[in-house]
């Protein structure tokens, strides 16, 4: 009888071991999806050393930053951001073969080339240096963003920090090669300073998104804050920093601030000058935990509609109703069905977003969105978003989003890719110039050997009143792991038109934390590379070896360089187009893309408007849409046979020759 007792005491027991063991085979039969394998066998990486300054691997490499001392139980949390990684043509010859790359082990901007690079596009790696600029060590970079910030003809820097407003590294025009002495730095938001230091605002930056906003022909800036302003990394500093005030609806942070090109000049000392547009996110959307920014011309008005996705809250899709000289944007949210769960109606929902990037996915010439959230399996398992576009037509997108209505439906569970860990930067691209979209996701949060899942998982059912208050964390110092061990993702289509994930077999699962990632044709030959930006470990850069490689179509669309854009040294063919959209057709289909002047979590591609074309070889009808230096919107056909097209937009578009 005491047996008997003793097992009907257990049988609850067994029960939950029970469901909870169906429940994770359940889980895990709906994330995998078949063909994993012979997908893989398609593409290939091979992972090459990047080069640094000279001596730079022999310095101390940290691997935790200074905070606050109300962040010091949490210090590890504080610092799992700040990586990041852009390829872009620095040099000005025409081929994305150069990097900039912010390391957190030194808190350093350092300029490189591709592993790849052509030997006349090499220098020597250099880190940008700030002076006369005030900088002290309350301040770490965040972001490297190039940019023709002046439209010089000439690649200059956009570098956002925490604790400072960012920095516009601006490069002379008489400089011949790229070099800490070939850039200007000059402050994105006036700042004065009599004593040499900083007294301007603490901005704490974690995103920013590059664009004509405007259709004035000059790229504006959107910056996207974290903390609100204070001194989070300031070991002395006030007891004036805060935590979200809640898990699913936090708007307590710093926002969005949007910042309108004003005027610029060119030379050996060159300047811009931005001012804000206060008024052009409406306050509701623009008070949250931004982690990441992107856009893209959803109607084929020639501006590029926002999507903005915060961390705690909800992510926002702002319809462009811009003006030249005027910005403004209105917010455009999902219709609810009765079988659509709240948070998978766009702008209504509670996960954590961390990345976003902007692609067709469906090959059918409209833009589709991939949003990262934290997604991991018996932890904080919600879903990445992959919102598919439903709108008709150009037409019907202009509709629907001027009556505040976002046609877009949650998908990622269909597509395979709802479940992959922590996520951060998300970057579409073809590796296969075979007319679909692959997508590289950065994974994986705080690296240790201890294991504070049980922790976090105590306070997200913490009362949202105490959240704010960074005493009431669970501590997430050197030594806790939080999704520690998680690898980047690599998400191919599959032949049933599912993706799968095949970074194990890329052999590119490398259980560090990374954070942005960035692709680029390094080598001019029409072969997609990509590079990754690790918390608190080197960076790395693989390039692309597929077997089979289908033809392509890329185009390096530029306006006319202005005044003081003749010569030689850095200035390029013109300045990158800003705001230009592409629909091309071929028998296999039509598929849209656009000139990304930068924008996702610290990651940011290179400008070219690449297509793969599979095994078709024959002439492309390529629609063009874009904005002149007046702000008036053109749009024509061209056909286009399969290679690189360097196009002058004006108001015609002329083949100029390709460097």
């Amino acid at each position: 009888m005491a047996y008997r007792e003793r097992f009907r005491r257990l049988i609850p027991g067994l029960v939950v071991i029970v469901v909870a063991t169906s429940l994770f085979f359940a889980v895990r039969t709906s994330v995998a999806v078949a063909g994993g394998e012979q997908v893989a066998k398609q593409y290939g990486f091979k992972e090459m050393p990047i080069a640094m300054p000279p001596g730079y691997d022999r310095q101390p490499m940290n691997t935790v930053r200074t905070v606050n001392p109300a962040y010091q139980k949490i210090r590890s949390w504080i610092s799992s951001v700040g990586a990041s990684i852009a390829i872009n043509d620095l040099t000005g010859h025409g081929v994305a073969d150069g990097m900039c790359i912010v390391d957190t082990r030194t808190n350093s901007v350092i300029v490189t080339y591709t592993p790849t690079a052509r030997p006349a596009d090499r220098f020597t790696p250099f880190v940008l240096d700030a002076a006369p600029l005030p900088m002290d060590d309350t301040m770490a970079p965040t972001g490297c963003t190039p940019g023709d910030f002046n439209g010089d003809g000439r690649m200059d820097l956009l570098v956002t920090y925490w604790g400072r407003t960012p920095i516009l590294f601006m490069a002379k025009s008489d400089a011949t090669t790229p070099s800490a002495s070939s850039y200007v730095p000059r402050e994105l938001v006036p700042s004065q300073s009599l004593d040499g230091k900083y007294h301007g605002p603490r901005w704490n930056t974690d995103a920013d998104y590059v664009a004509d906003l405007d259709g004035s022909g000059h790229p504006s800036i959107v910056i996207g804050n974290y903390f609100p302003d204070s001194d989070v990394l300031d070991p002395h500093g006030l007891n004036n920093v805060v935590m979200n005030n809640s898990l699913s609806s936090a708007r307590n942070a710093g926002g969005d601030h949007v910042l309108r090109w004003y005027r610029s000049t060119s030379g050996p000392e060159p300047t811009v000058s931005y001012v804000e547009e206060k008024d052009a996110i409406p306050y509701s959307a623009s008070t949250g935990w931004t982690l990441a920014i992107s856009g893209a011309d959803l109607t084929g008005e020639g501006l590029p509609d926002l999507y903005i996705a915060n961390d705690f809250g909800h992510a926002h899709l702002l319809y462009n109703r811009s003006t030249p000289g005027h910005i403004s944007f209105t917010e455009a949210k999902g219709e609810r069905t009765p079988t659509t769960p709240k948070s998978f109606v766009l702008g209504n929902g509670s996960f954590k977003g961390m990345g976003v990037d902007f692609g067709d996915l469906g090959h059918d010439g409209r833009f589709d969105m991939v949003v990262s959230n934290i997604t991991v399996p018996w932890g904080l398992e919600e879903s990445n978003f992959v919102w598919i576009n439903q709108a008709k037509d150009n037409a019907d997108m202009r509709r629907k989003l001027s009556s505040g209505v976002a046609p877009f439906t949650q998908e990622a569970q269909q597509y395979g890719m709802a479940w992959t860990g922590w996520g951060w930067d998300a970057k579409m691209g073809d590796f296969l110039n075979s007319g679909d979209l692959s997508v590289l996701q950065a994974d994986g949060f705080v690296k240790g050997n201890i294991d504070r899942w049980p922790w976090l998982q105590e306070m997200a059912m913490t009362n949202d009143d105490l959240l704010s208050n960074p005493a009431m964390w669970p501590n997430v110092q050197p030594g806790d792991d939080i999704a520690g061990d998680e690898a980047i993702a690599f998400y191919a289509k599959t032949p049933d038109g599912r993706y799968v994930n095949i970074s194990s077999q890329l052999g590119i699962a490398v259980k560090t934390p990374t954070r942005g990632i960035a692709t680029g044709d390094t080598t001019g030959t029409g072969a997609l590379d990509f590079a990754v930006a690790r918390q608190w470990g080197p960076p790395a850069f693989y390039a692309n070896t597929s077997p089979n490689l289908g033809d392509y179509l890329n185009l390096r669309l530029y306006r006319p360089a202005g005044a003081g854009g003749a010569g030689q040294g850095l200035v390029n063919t013109g300045s990158p187009a800003y705001g230009a959209t592409v629909r091309i057709t071929t028998p296999a289909g039509t598929q849209i893309s656009q000139l990304d002047g930068g924008g996702g979590h610290g990651g940011f591609r290179s400008f070219d408007v690449r297509f793969g074309l599979g095994t078709y070889h024959g002439p492309v009808t390529a629609d063009l849409t874009w904005r002149d230096a007046g702000g008036t919107l053109h749009q024509t056909t061209k056909q286009l046979s399969p290679g690189t097209h360097s196009l002058m937009l004006t108001s015609d578009v002329q083949e100029v020759p390709s460097r």
